[in-house]
């Protein structure tokens, strides 16, 4: 059975005969009495008037060569069904790489419910945008690890994220380190773009890679880096000890510093971009802005397939003028 939602017309210009029918249905109206024999006769009281059923049903003859018209037209416009198959084909992949801070200081409660745990559910929406994309995760504090190399698997990736916790490093901020670390995860990529995303809350006070060594490899190996500075403006909540009888951590106000010339300078060295969240929807935004700048080409393809429908419309007006021909012929032929 034919979808006729997916039908379209060829020649749809032969749809202007269609404007004619009128006429050819007047011109018959008018002439019709010509075309029956009469007899004239000075009274007709000796007759039976009794009408012929067959003389009734006459001018269905032309309604059959009228539809047959009509269906000769709509053939001409050449009705077809159309099948249309997409196939999508990704031919600009990339790949990236997060760099996360995993020092005491991501523990702070100016982001709710603290720093950790708001980036944890902002990459993780991140990397549920990127579906074409392959994906690592490095993490770093004193010194640094890759967690998940990339990979395409992205349910392995947003476990690792979900798995992200204080207390995996030694404690310090080796920024140098962990993006050495996400340079090294991309040195052998074969992708046509390649991305790190660092993320930090402090300033550079561990590791024996000098950041700005790390930022000149990524250069030469044409890798973009964004950073982004986690924290807010001015003083926030941090742990600072443990309570011995609870084990519980104990926060205490202080300063919040970000080495933001730093990250700048990492940022502008590589044609990336360096972004300030000081709040969960500013953190949330960054992640937004980062998807828009790095999207994947994804080509589509249609593949359209025509079966013509012309001829069923030819053969049933074919059929009616035969129907018409045999009935003038043989039932009617007393009446033409």
């Amino acid at each position: 059975m034919k979808n006729w939602n997916n039908v379209e017309f060829y020649s749809p210009e032969f749809f202007w005969l269609y404007l004619v029918i009128p006429f050819v249905i007047l011109w018959y109206v008018l002439v019709r009495k010509k075309n029956a024999a009469t007899l004239t006769i000075p009274s007709v009281k000796g007759f039976k008037a009794e009408q012929s059923i067959l003389s009734k049903l006459k001018p269905a003859l032309y309604v059959f060569r009228i539809l047959a018209l009509c269906l000769l037209i709509l053939a001409l416009a050449r009705p077809r069904n159309v099948a249309v198959s997409k196939k999508t084909k990704t031919n600009r992949g990339i790949d990236i790489v997060m760099a996360v801070d995993v020092s005491a200081s991501m523990l702070a409660r100016d982001l709710k419910p603290n720093r950790l745990e708001a980036l944890k559910k902002v990459a993780t929406d991140f990397v549920n945008q990127r579906p074409n994309d392959r994906i690592g995760i490095v993490v770093y504090a004193a010194e640094s690890f890759t967690q998940t190399p990339i990979t395409s698997d992205k349910s392995i990736v947003k476990r690792t994220i979900s798995e992200i916790k204080w207390g995996q490093l030694e404690g310090g901020t080796a920024i140098g380190m962990g993006l050495g670390s996400a340079v090294n995860r991309l040195k052998e990529s074969k992708a046509k773009s390649k991305v790190i995303i660092l993320l930090t809350d402090g300033v550079n006070n561990s590791g024996f890679i000098d950041p700005k060594t790390a930022t000149e490899l990524a250069k030469e190996l044409n890798i973009k880096v964004y950073t982004i500075g986690l924290g807010t403006n001015g003083m926030a909540d941090f742990p600072v000890s443990k309570d011995p009888t609870t084990g519980q951590l104990i926060f205490r106000q202080q300063q919040v510093e970000i080495d933001e010339e730093l990250l700048k300078y990492i940022a502008k060295e590589t044609d990336g971009q360096y972004f300030r969240a000081t709040d969960n929807d500013k953190l949330k935004d960054i992640y937004d802005e980062i998807n828009k700048l790095e999207k994947t080409k994804i080509e589509e393809f249609k593949y359209y397939n025509y079966q013509e429908l012309y001829r069923s419309f030819i053969f049933l007006a074919l059929g009616l003028l035969l129907i018409e021909y045999v009935l003038k012929h043989t039932l009617f032929k007393s009446f033409i």
